[in-house]
């Protein structure tokens, strides 16, 4: 696999390009859903899991030199299109004001960037569900009081369509159409029926985890766990495990991390213990992975839920949630250096 990437590096180096047209061909080629890079991740699950990581970095890397590689010849056909004193001619009069990226999806794509070093691809599924995804599939009988524990915004008055409250319900659709091993990453918006203050809105954003496959144990899941915390946060943050309950998942824990503030010192942040929870997490309940049509006694698998809101509030201390969905320009241009 290492040597079929390096063979397509060497290609991409010697591309050239006499016009737009050319290059436009070249990007789909190599970078469109079936070029020849992204291809190489349909070869990535025979990939032998010692390997996953370095084969994963090496792919990232590629497409990242493809892209910079289709980009300069891009802007050599532009630079040469203008007159002889080198002036583009198609430039407006003044100069364009440049935006800046969101907060959450400068955070979100660091999040996603972390689970694919560890071989997670990204999957997606729709805000508006039925029932059985958002809750049966997920071990949420009728009548379970669990349902209580997230206020629903139901469409047209009809029980069985809804706005998701979580993006588990990416992982039950994965689940019900792909045979393990499975390791997805789940970005996307998410909506409950609450009350709009500081701390709470009827919106927010959540990136969910899924492994599936043979053996798969808690200790996997800590170590993955560990690792995220220290990519995300700092190479000395540390963590602990919470028992707690969730209808999916079993055993079940609450994550904490050491305040990254007052390096678990405490302070008024982590209300002077040290500690700031982040995420839910716990090994997938045998009756879901039933519900989803994959054999319960041959795999196992964890998953954990946190939200963007959540880790952006740590990264960037902003303790008022209505910041991010009222587009104050002066606040989004606070992250002009974290574009």
């Amino acid at each position: 696999m290492l040597d079929k990437i390096k063979s397509l590096r060497e290609e991409i180096e010697t591309l050239q390009a006499s016009n737009a047209e050319e290059v436009e061909q070249l990007r789909i080629k190599y970078l469109s859903k079936k070029g020849s890079v992204s291809l190489l991740m349909n070869d990535f699950r025979n990939v032998p899991a010692e390997q996953k990581r370095e084969v994963g970095q090496a792919i990232n890397e590629l497409k990242t030199f493809a892209t910079e590689r289709i980009n300069t010849l891009r802007e050599a056909l532009e630079t040469a299109d203008g007159d002889s004193a080198g002036i583009d001619l198609s430039r407006t009069a003044s100069d364009l004001r440049l935006g800046t990226r969101h907060p959450l999806s400068i955070v979100r794509e660091e999040i996603l960037a972390i689970f694919s070093r560890l071989g997670f691809t990204v999957a997606e599924g729709p805000e508006i569900e039925d029932d059985w995804h958002v809750f049966s599939s997920l071990n949420f009988a009728d009548d379970h009081p669990a349902r209580d524990m997230q206020d629903t915004f139901f469409i047209r008055r009809n029980p069985d369509v809804l706005l998701r409250t979580h993006t588990s319900s990416v992982q039950s659709r994965t689940m019900e159409h792909t045979q393990p091993p499975i390791r997805i990453v789940c970005p996307g918006r998410v909506y409950r029926n609450e009350a709009i203050s500081a701390r709470a809105h009827c919106f927010f954003h959540q990136v969910e985890a899924l492994y599936v496959d043979k053996n798969v144990s808690f200790a996997d899941l800590k170590q993955t766990l560990l690792y995220f915390a220290r990519e995300m946060f700092d190479s000395d943050t540390k963590i602990r495990l919470r028992p707690s309950y969730f209808p999916f998942t079993e055993p079940s824990a609450e994550m904490d991390i050491s305040c990254n503030i007052c390096g678990g010192k405490g302070c008024s942040f982590c209300k002077h213990t040290g500690w700031v929870e982040i995420l839910g997490c716990g090994m997938v309940d045998p009756n879901v992975l039933e519900a989803c049509g994959i054999d319960s006694k041959v795999y196992s698998g964890f998953a954990l839920g946190m939200g963007v809101e959540r880790i952006t509030n740590l990264k960037y201390q902003i303790k008022d949630l209505r910041m991010f969905s009222e587009n104050d320009v002066r606040f989004l241009e606070e992250f002009t250096a974290a574009h």
